[in-house]
């Protein structure tokens, strides 16, 4: 048997992995632990460009898409330094300047984060700039949400072949605005543009994510007069000015969640340093029905499996429902579950086609493009919804396969670990996204692979 290698992904040490040879079979055992949430951390980066005085985030992950928004920021003028701790950033916004396109295209990658950038820029300058964006490809993410909202402001939308130009010549006043659907990005760009508006914005069917709650958090730090009603509803009142802040991230449910499902799948037991029960209530009542136990302690929560896996039906949704993007990992480990399971995916129309990797292993899952009608549902079915029909168990053997996206490849990965023999998974560079230092936690949780290239 090969011994592991240990390979950074996403740790900024400029090597990229992109194919792994996995032997699979053997549990994960051991601690991983994870640190600030990337769906904060990045948003609370783009709130440092609204302060006039320097910001401090801490428990910052080290990831491909924090890189982007560094980036992005230092072309806008930003000055970014490591803070007083391990993992934690400084950013002095005092010489925020316009930057060229071409420049925001070559630093905004594949990143959809420059989209929340026009709030706090049309403040600071009056203008921005968004190139064409990219991200998962796991369905249709419209930014007609965002611009719907931008031109409510008062912000004038102008398109043209590199992207699309944003000013502001009268100011940013506040808007009454009804999203469509509780859009987390669309949210994030009320708050982020709302707060430094004249005037009072009221945004109804807004997202409250946990991280949605933390940038709240950051942003009343900064000075900013911000209030919300249990039927989604938040005010916010627009303030002249704001002032840096000093912030600790909230933790990271998705990739908490994400190792719990793979200490489900390879039926192994791993303590997940920084979880936190609250924030993953709706997470844990799910692993508890497929089979799963765990233990909560002050710094962190114990996964392993309680006997027999079980099968489970699952609707994805919006906060406080069951997150789309914890879905991909559980699924791996309902292969392994006595019965048929049912997996309704309503928030994102292309995230099964993870599936069909699994199915090339030797699992029984049949994909409904359309969803199923039948059966009681509390979530109600949208148009775009998809529906995987998982039958277990069913004993999982190595593949070659390609990593789609971000949660759909490292639910690949997992399934791998879990699989006899061995598999050969490719494109795994995606990973840097979400998963910091991912094949070095592999390594201390005794999986057995290797770097190919």
């Amino acid at each position: 048997m090969s011994t592991p290698v240990r390979a950074a992904v996403g740790e900024g040490t400029n090597v990229t992995v992109s194919e792994l040879a996995i032997r699979g079979g053997r549990p994960l055992r051991g601690r991983v632990d994870v640190k600030g949430a990337k769906n904060l951390a990045t948003k609370a980066m783009v709130a440092t460009l609204l302060g006039e005085t320097p910001s401090t985030l801490r428990d910052v992950p080290d990831l491909s898409d924090v890189a982007v928004v560094r980036s992005l920021l230092e072309v806008h003028g930003v000055q970014v330094a490591e803070g007083d701790e391990p993992g934690s950033l400084t950013f002095d916004p005092s010489g925020v300047e316009s930057a060229h396109m071409e420049e925001i295209d070559a630093h905004a990658g594949a990143s959809r984060i420059p989209i929340l950038f026009c709030g706090p820029l049309l403040h600071r300058l009056g203008q921005a700039f968004i190139p064409d964006l990219g991200g998962c490809r796991i369905g249709d993410r419209p930014i007609d949400f965002h611009l719907d909202a931008l031109r409510k402001f008062g912000a004038v939308v102008e398109k043209l072949p590199s992207g699309i130009r944003l000013s502001a010549p009268d100011g940013l006043r506040g808007a009454s605005i009804h999203l469509p659907y509780p859009s987390v990005g669309a949210t994030e760009q009320v708050l982020l543009t709302a707060v430094r508006a004249k005037g009072t914005t009221e945004l109804r069917n807004a997202a409250i994510e946990p991280e949605i709650m933390d940038l709240i958090a950051v942003l009343q730090k900064m000075g900013a007069i911000i209030s919300y009603e249990p039927n989604r509803v938040i005010f916010i009142e627009g303030v002249e000015s704001l002032r840096g802040y000093d912030h600790r991230s909230i933790f990271d449910r998705n990739e908490a969640a994400s190792w719990a499902s793979a200490a489900l799948a390879t039926d192994g037991e791993i303590f997940v340093g920084g979880a936190r029960q609250q924030e993953m209530l709706t997470f844990l009542n799910v692993f508890r029905k497929a089979g799963g136990w765990f233990d909560i302690q002050e710094d962190g929560i114990l996964f392993r499996r309680d006997g027999e896996l079980k099968p489970v039906v699952v609707e994805t949704d919006v906060h406080p429902g069951f997150m789309t993007d914890w879905q991909q990992p559980l699924v791996v480990a309902l292969t392994q579950a006595t019965g048929r399971s049912i997996v309704h995916e309503t928030v994102y129309e292309n995230r099964m086609g993870f599936t069909d990797a699994l199915v090339k292993m030797g699992a029984d899952i049949v994909v409904h493009p359309h969803g199923l009608q039948d059966g009681p549902r509390r979530v109600a079915r949208r148009e775009l919804e998809q529906a995987a029909v998982i039958t277990g168990p069913t004993p999982l053997h190595g593949a070659d396969i390609v990593v789609p996206d971000l949660r759909g490849g490292y639910s690949h990965v997992i399934a791998a670990l879990t699989a006899q023999g061995e598999s050969r998974v490719s494109g795994v560079d995606i990973l840097s996204r979400g998963y910091e230092k991912f094949l070095d936690k592999l390594t201390a949780l005794g999986a057995d692979f290797d770097v190919i290239r």
